[in-house]
């Protein structure tokens, strides 16, 4: 969990071994994200930057305005959680990134996402 001024950010994975993508040569994982939002003030997520790293040091960014299609506004003690997923070419990687975000008065706030493994089980002992 990463705070930053008392947005925390939560995330969980898990593999998807039925995904089609998911053979010899690609894995696919599905990424949980809970953002809560303990600011004292409405805040809106209007955009997010990943950085996804596979065991090669292969590197993907995604950006882009919201997620899942939304630019969701989270109230103060709110929380709103999202489920998306990600796919590379090793068994183990990393996400990393940040949420650019919006007080209700205006003022921007980026929020630092710190990273989380993406990894088949049994995979690290």
């Amino acid at each position: 969990m990463h705070t930053n001024e008392n947005i925390h950010i939560v995330a969980s994975t898990r593999y998807l071994p039925e995904h089609p993508a998911s053979s010899d040569d690609q894995y696919a994982f599905a990424y949980h994200i809970a953002i809560k939002n303990k600011s004292g003030t409405t805040i809106q997520l209007m955009s997010r930057y990943w950085l996804i790293t596979d065991a090669d040091g292969k590197k993907i960014e995604v950006q882009g305005d919201g997620v899942i299609g939304e630019q969701p506004t989270i109230k103060h003690g709110e929380q709103f959680e999202y489920t998306s997923g990600a796919i590379i070419n090793t068994p183990v990687g990393a996400m990393e990134g940040y949420y650019d975000m919006q007080h209700e008065d205006g003022s921007a706030l980026r929020v630092p996402i710190l990273p989380f493994s993406l990894a088949v089980p049994n995979t690290i002992n």
